[in-house]
């Protein structure tokens, strides 16, 4: 425990804020900016968190704060401690969102501790999709599982293109058939008008799952009934 190095930065900070509740560590995409907090909660080191804590060190900050270290690194003690001093879930930067970084990491726990305090399950950020969309291109079978379990959008993705379609670019046989059991559209196409079939490559385990469910059928008779609809009127 850096008990020097700790007083300069509550020092500094109160200092720019001018009292506790309002403190706010300075935040930027640096790694020369992190402070002690941030890496006690990105290390896992529960203890040296709690004391950084006690110090009364601010647990919300902008950009990649504690809360998304812990779920980065999976720690669900240190994430659970960060939740108890009133840490923010929710983010509005974009590539340090919580509960999309647990999904993508396959950190179950530190997910279901997420959900538990409210976090959007269906928040959908540009470029990142929804945590069940990253989820999926990780092929992160256990949080997929969680996400789907706890109510997420099967069909709500990143733009046009669907969970299934990042499951299929992911490679996950076991993420297809769980996507298909909660009733994905195996026939959506994205924006380049493509179906998750389209996009899985020959002989793959993930084409073999998207066939054994007769994904190539419902798609083809979907075709059928919408030329015969067509024809008729």
């Amino acid at each position: 425990m850096y008990v020097d190095e700790v007083t300069v930065v509550v020092v500094f900070v109160l200092s720019e804020c001018g009292n506790i509740t309002n403190l706010i560590l300075c935040v930027s995409d640096f790694w020369s900016d992190r402070t002690p907090l941030h890496e006690a909660a990105f290390q896992g080191r529960l203890l040296h968190l709690r004391a950084l804590i006690a110090q009364a060190m601010a647990v919300s900050t902008d950009g990649a704060t504690p809360l998304f270290n812990s779920c980065s690194s999976g720690s669900a003690a240190c994430l659970k401690l960060i939740l108890q001093h009133s840490a923010s879930i929710h983010t509005t930067y974009q590539l340090a969102s919580p509960i999309h970084e647990a999904a993508k990491k396959d950190h179950r726990e530190c997910l279901e501790l997420l959900l538990s305090r409210g976090a959007q399950i269906d928040l959908e950020l540009p470029d990142v999709g929804t945590p069940l969309y990253s989820a999926c291109m990780a092929r992160a079978a256990a949080c997929v599982e969680v996400l789907l379990y706890s109510g997420a959008d099967v069909q709500i993705g990143c733009g046009p293109d669907s969970p299934l379609h990042a499951a299929v670019l992911g490679g996950g046989a076991d993420v297809v058939h769980l996507l298909l059991d909660f009733g994905a559209d195996g026939c959506r196409r994205n924006a380049e008008a493509k179906t998750p079939l389209d996009l899985s490559k020959p002989n793959s385990s993930v084409r073999a799952a998207l066939l054994s469910r007769g994904v190539l059928l419902s798609c083809h008779c979907f075709i059928l009934l919408l030329l015969f609809y067509i024809v008729s009127f």
